[in-house]
């Protein structure tokens, strides 16, 4: 090999490993740890002119650990407090089972209190409503329950929850992850078939039976996005009940889904073209079309209108 081949060998080299150490970086230090944050005005036929401009910021898919999620759950936290919204919701998997386990892992609940701690700060108008994930449903759920609770955190399992603005109401409903028994039907009981709903429930594919009942709005979380997103293939690995509608928004028949792609990580603290999200949604009285704008370092993308 002469001089100026082994020479541009290995600028070569030498340029691919820097290409690969930029990657990994990005994939393993710096894309998981920077929440993007999404704004969404999301248009509903039935809801009245009172909830004209409510805000609902939504956070989901923790997976509480002290050296890689609660990173990205500090930050998340400031977006949101930034951003003051009326509401915010959560939905689910605070925790996360082990990788090697059979059935159920409760100790993998313990973590619940510190990430319950952590969200306590939180601020918004009326507080925030929570649903459980699959982690959750296969640890302990009632523990889980019992830490964001006495954290001031509201968790709906099969059961709503209204608010009241110049005599109007706007009803959450939330229910158990599909790992437990979700009953819509349950959730729904006390709700006027009037009155709008926004339908919490960490499995986004539930939309499919979602869609034949009076909700106006479902938002859910569970897939990650992937985690891994690549360019024209989409994700190479998506959970069940998690793969029809992995991430950002759809209509499901008449019924909107919004699947935001999470805080944490498992198995893998990654990500690749999957930042974590923070979720602003405004709803908005009548039939405009919705529209979706994010926000990375402060700069905007509009993905649609």
């Amino acid at each position: 090999m002469s001089l100026l081949t082994r020479r541009k060998f290995l600028i070569t080299a030498g340029l691919a490993t820097a290409s690969t150490l930029a990657l990994a970086e990005d994939t393993v230090i710096r894309e998981p740890n920077h929440p993007e944050l999404v704004k969404v005005e999301m248009p509903l036929p039935r809801l009245p002119e009172a909830f004209d401009g409510f805000t609902i910021a939504q956070l989901s898919d923790f997976h509480y650990d002290e050296f890689f999620s609660i990173v990205p759950i500090r930050r998340a936290i400031e977006i949101v407090n930034h951003l003051q919204p009326d509401l915010v919701v959560l939905t689910g998997d605070f925790v996360t089972i082990s990788m090697f386990a059979v059935s159920h892992d409760p100790q993998a609940a313990k973590v619940a209190e510190p990430c319950a701690k952590l969200l306590s700060q939180l601020r918004s108008r009326l507080g925030s409503l929570a649903v459980l994930g699959n982690h959750e449903a296969q640890s302990d759920p009632d523990f889980v329950t019992e830490a964001l609770t006495s954290y001031g955190i509201s968790v709906l399992r099969n059961r709503s929850w209204a608010v009241e603005e110049n005599g109007k109401r706007l009803w959450f409903s939330g229910l158990e992850s599909l790992d437990m028994w979700p009953r819509i039907e349950h959730a729904l009981l006390g709700v006027p078939n009037s009155e709008p709903a926004v339908l919490l429930v960490h499995e986004p594919d539930f939309a499919d039976h979602a869609a034949r009942y009076p909700v106006d709005l479902q938002l859910s979380g569970h897939s990650h996005g992937g985690q891994v997103w690549l360019p024209g293939v989409g994700a190479p690995w998506l959970p069940r009940n998690g793969r029809k509608y992995p991430r950002g928004h759809y209509k499901v028949g008449a019924l909107p889904l919004y699947t935001n792609v999470g805080l944490g990580t498992i198995r893998l603290a990654v990500r690749l073209n999957c930042a974590p999200e923070v979720t602003l949604f405004t709803l908005r009285a009548g039939k405009l079309m919705s529209r979706t704008n994010v926000y990375t370092n402060g700069r905007r993308t509009e993905l649609q209108d």
